[in-house]
């Protein structure tokens, strides 16, 4: 069959449409080289060769041009595909029950923190820690009832050094000072209460005593609400030793007793206010409060129901010298525990607590596991310590033992006087050592967002 002669294209306007000549289905001949004028950025087409393919091949691709943008080297991602990234290997994976981190690296990591605050009164450090623990808690706490109660340990925290400040103002203090800020009323009292002083003067020297104490016991307080904001009660009470676990329900009972009531609060101060109703004043409070115990009481009632269900407080049978040498071993050891970390929280029993603790630890470890003979509960889907686990444990106590060692080179930065009164300074190094309990921010795994 003889080679027909295509038809030459017709012109067409500037603002018209492409026409089957610029389809990828039209012949090889009537396709136009890109020329001068084709702006960057606009798609072009090139010839096909003879053989029938683009660039001279066979197959699927003969009679197909390949268009080409100048400049666009690199394949567009298709719709709905997440981009990768270099930041995105360097990010904590989401957490999943496999990956989190398990409840007593938090409390590991809060205790770490709140022996570092017990070292120092300094306020610039205190309030390094509270940085520190908020930042923490902020990057990884997670939408639960117990994760909101952080905000109310500070509230209580404000709370008690106003509270401290108050006592100072009324009962005096035994700092000498120079400076009066102002003289109250002095109440006589009996021969027996001597040493007691309601009223009097005020100085500034006994004030600002009153705030770095005050100020340390408020961050003792919020370094254990970042731990009970953080770490899941049930999960940890699942992880405690078979002796404890029957003082250990009792314990996380009352530690969700605060989550709990927050979250009451404020659902019920939610619903006042779109009801209209005052969410303030002392009436608002009493009838806020009502609700509030009877939530309690109910839960209670929920909670002795569902241990009685499971069959709480059955134990097994065993011989008289395991539960005499379980006794000894274990009240030994917590007696050890107390006198070490005395003995670490004391500027003059650093040298003996360390040893008396690791003693008591021992002597502990070695009661509960003799303890856990009486339980005859089993567990399901243990929780298991992880690499990111010993790294938020390791945080803490790495923050614990700085303080400790920057008490033995820098006393008095550590230590505040206040008389002379003089500012407080920030310590370098010190100071760089609290940083380390910001590693929790960064390798535990980020909480899953709620669904919108």
């Amino acid at each position: 069959m003889p080679d027909e002669k295509p038809l030459p294209p017709s012109p067409t306007p500037a603002n018209a449409e492409p026409d089957a000549a610029a389809s990828p289905l039209a012949s090889p001949h009537d396709r136009q080289p890109p020329t001068a004028g084709t702006s960057r950025g606009e798609a072009c087409t090139y010839p096909l060769s003879s053989t029938g393919g683009a660039g001279g091949k066979d197959g699927p691709a003969a009679g197909r041009a390949h268009p080409r943008r100048p400049g666009a080297e690199t394949r567009a991602p298709r719709p709905g595909a997440t981009p990768r990234t270099p930041s995105r290997r360097l990010t904590a994976p989401e957490a999943s029950r496999s990956n989190a981190v398990h409840p007593g690296a938090w409390w590991l990591w809060a205790l770490g923190l709140a022996t570092a605050a017990s070292r120092t009164n300094n306020p610039l450090l205190l309030g390094l820690l509270v940085g520190v623990a908020g930042y923490v808690v902020a990057a990884r706490k997670t939408d639960a009832p117990w994760a909101r109660s952080y905000t109310a340990f500070i509230k209580i925290g404000l709370f008690v050094v106003g509270l401290r400040l108050a006592f100072n103002l009324v009962l005096g203090s035994p700092i000498p000072g120079s400076h009066t800020l102002l003289t109250l009323p002095e109440l006589p009292l009996p021969d027996w209460a001597k040493g007691i002083r309601v009223g009097g003067r005020v100085t500034a020297e006994g004030m600002l005593f009153a705030l770095y104490d005050g100020a340390r016991l408020a961050t003792l307080l919020i370094c254990v609400g970042a731990a009970n904001a953080l770490a899941n009660p049930a999960r940890l009470l699942k992880s405690l030793p078979g002796a404890l676990y029957e003082a250990g329900v009792a314990v996380v009972v009352a530690m969700t007793f605060a989550p709990n009531m927050v979250a009451d609060v404020v659902r019920l101060r939610t619903a006042r206010r779109l009801r209209g109703r005052p969410t303030g004043g002392i009436r608002a409070i009493a009838q806020i409060g009502l609700p509030v115990l009877e939530g309690a009481l109910e839960r209670s009632v929920a909670v002795a129901a569902s241990m009685d269900a499971r069959g709480y407080g059955r134990t097994a049978q065993v011989p008289a010298p395991v539960r005499l040498t379980t006794t000894v071993l274990t009240l030994g050891g917590l007696l050890g525990v107390c006198a070490g970390t005395y003995g670490l929280l004391a500027s003059e029993g650093a040298a003996y607590g360390l040893p008396v603790l690791a003693a008591g630890l021992l002597a502990s470890l070695a009661g509960l596991r003799l303890g856990g003979r009486r339980q005859i509960r089993t567990r399901y889907r243990p929780d298991r310590w992880g690499l990111r686990s010993w790294l938020v444990a390791g945080s803490g106590a790495a923050v614990a033992a700085l303080m400790v060692w920057a008490g033995t080179y820098a006393p008095q930065a550590l230590t505040l006087g206040v008389v002379p009164l003089t500012a407080p300074g920030l310590p370098l190094w010190p100071a760089l050592s609290l940083l380390a309990g910001l590693l929790p921010a960064f390798v535990a795994p980020v909480p899953p967002k709620e669904s919108p």
